[in-house]
């Protein structure tokens, strides 16, 4: 266990490193030189930061600390493109990391939260309940293991949509992103990290006055209250009108196109009434303006259709848990699904999920670890 008098230098950006180094009556440019270590050269170890002195860096030992969480289970795709690392943290919480593969972009799905307090019920982070909010420093950490662990060794991308509700981590998320755009740190841009919410509006409102150019995709997956509601308990209390509403304002404010996230589901929300009310949900953000489709964004058939919008729906057909016993729609479903919505103009993709042999669905392998169940 580490002492709670060590600062961790994951939780602070580079200003705040040099001020505390100063505080602490170190020169300030030495942050510099910790800094490229940590995250240009992936050293953690201040006893091989060999361009410090040696007794600096036992100095060094005496303030600051370096944790890097416990790995205890790594599982790789058959195909070699998705890795998730499930990591425990200094009290013994489990969380999960992805690093996923795909052409020129390499990404790290992160955990916000040791669990989460919203239980959907087609996702497993939320089944084994909440235990705490994730530290900055818990979450740069994340990146840097999945950049450490590839073996392209860097990383394009950052999304948000591991374990954990980000937006109820507002503070500590916000502060993980800065230090990540950094270009003391990764320098990823913001416009390459998406966060991934299930609704809360007033922080989807806080986000929006942020004045960061960062990628915001919002957990719909049901056209109505009913519908939403029976799976996602959030719309309780922000129901479907008013969070569309707040998606209308935040676009309105920040020219951001939004990320609609819709996980079909057979039986519940993937029929064709569905999709025409989900259409209806949704006009006034998609663009009126239709142009022809490229051929990088047909159909998942291969067919073609007009399409325009300030927001684009994102379908993922349902990949089960042993705690929602459903399925995904047939393939000419989901194809029916996409042309409804791509026939009124909105921009619609189809993401079949990475992973699934590992168990890369969020929350899938921690749940394992935590239930022992395997079936």
């Amino acid at each position: 266990m580490n002492s709670p008098s060590l600062i961790n230098v994951l939780d602070l950006g580079a200003e705040e490193l040099k001020n505390k180094f100063k505080e602490l009556g170190f020169e300030p440019y030495r942050a510099g030189q910790v800094l490229q270590w940590v995250y240009k050269k992936g050293v953690y170890d201040f006893s091989r930061m060999t361009n410090l002195s040696l007794d600096l860096r036992e100095k060094f030992k005496k303030s600051f600390l370096l944790a890097m969480p416990e790995v205890v289970e790594r599982e790789v795709s058959e195909d070699g493109n998705s890795l998730k690392l499930l990591l425990k943290l200094e009290d013994n919480h489990l969380i999960e990391t992805v690093y996923i593969r795909s052409d020129d972009r390499h990404t790290v799905c992160v955990s916000s939260q040791a669990g989460c307090k919203f239980h959907c019920a087609f996702c497993a982070s939320g089944q084994n309940g909440f235990f705490r909010n994730l530290t900055a420093s818990e979450i740069v950490v994340q990146v840097l293991m999945a950049r450490d662990i590839s073996s392209s060794k860097k990383i394009t991308n950052i999304v948000f949509m591991g374990i954990g509700e980000p937006l109820d981590n507002y503070g500590q998320l916000m502060k993980a992103i800065r230090i990540l755009n950094s270009k003391n740190a990764f320098g990823i841009g913001a416009r390459k990290m998406t966060i991934s919410t299930c609704g809360v509006i007033p922080k989807i409102e806080a986000l929006s006055a942020e004045g960061i150019q960062i990628e915001l995709a919002v957990s719909l997956h049901g056209p109505n209250d009913t519908v939403r509601g029976a799976i996602m308990p959030v719309n309780n209390t922000y129901p479907v009108k008013s969070l569309v509403e707040a998606c209308r304002q935040y676009i309105k404010k920040t020219k951001r196109v939004i990320t609609f996230e819709y996980i079909l589901v057979k039986g519940v929300n993937a029929s064709e009434k569905e999709a025409r009310e989900l259409s209806r949900l949704l006009k006034g953000i998609s663009a009126t303006k239709r142009r022809r489709i490229s051929p990088k964004r047909r159909f998942v058939d291969g067919s073609d259709t007009p399409f325009g919008g300030l927001c684009k729906v994102n379908l993922i057909p349902y990949n089960p848990i042993q705690e929602f016993f459903h399925d995904a729609p047939s393939y000419d479903e989901i194809v029916q699904f996409q042309k409804i919505l791509q026939s009124n103009g909105i921009k619609t993709t189809v993401r079949f999920s990475k992973g699934q042999d590992i168990q890369a669905a969020c929350g899938q392998l921690r749940s394992v670890k935590l239930t022992g169940n395997n079936k």
